[in-house]
């Protein structure tokens, strides 16, 4: 498997690339920087673990408000 790059939201946030048997996460946008060079079994758990972070940050945010 080459690059791949990881959307969310329909917006470009990261690349993964073959690593170990795995796949790294580069992270490209600041909000998912937080799983920048994670490894991951599949681009479904990456998408998984953005989902979650997004979450937890957005919950964060409106706690705080």
């Amino acid at each position: 498997m080459a690059k791949q790059v990881i959307e969310y939201a329909g917006v470009p946030v990261g690349i993964v690339v073959p690593d170990k048997d795995l796949l790294k996460f580069i992270a490209v946008k600041f909000h998912v920087h937080d799983l920048d060079g994670q490894h991951f079994a599949s681009p479904s758990d990456v998408l998984r673990a953005i989902h979650t972070l997004m979450s937890a940050s957005h919950a964060s945010i409106h706690r705080a408000a």
